[in-house]
């Protein structure tokens, strides 16, 4: 069994409130556990209204497969939100 794990940090300059980033990482959550089978979550930086920060895992029987997940689940976070990617950690176990 392989855990995948990754930690993405998004810029969001044009977001004004909290209100406003909890739209933005609540529509991008609900779209990421819909269109894969993996647990996320913000994770870090919620007081912070341009930074936003959400974690997931996936679980798999293979370490390719795992490391596949995680480089679909980035170019989608990358195509269906404006905020841009200024870090991503990841790792398999």
């Amino acid at each position: 069994m392989f855990v995948g794990v990754c930690k993405v940090t998004l810029r969001a300059e044009w977001v004004s409130s909290l209100k406003e980033k909890r739209m933005v990482v609540k529509s991008l959550v609900s779209k990421m556990k819909n269109k894969f089978n993996i647990s996320v979550s913000e994770v870090d930086f919620q007081d912070f209204h341009k930074t936003i920060v959400i974690g997931f895992s996936c679980v798999s029987g293979e370490k390719v497969h795992s490391e596949r997940i995680i480089q679909s689940v980035l170019d989608f976070v990358e195509l269906n939100t404006d905020a841009y990617i200024s870090d991503v950690w990841w790792d398999i176990y």
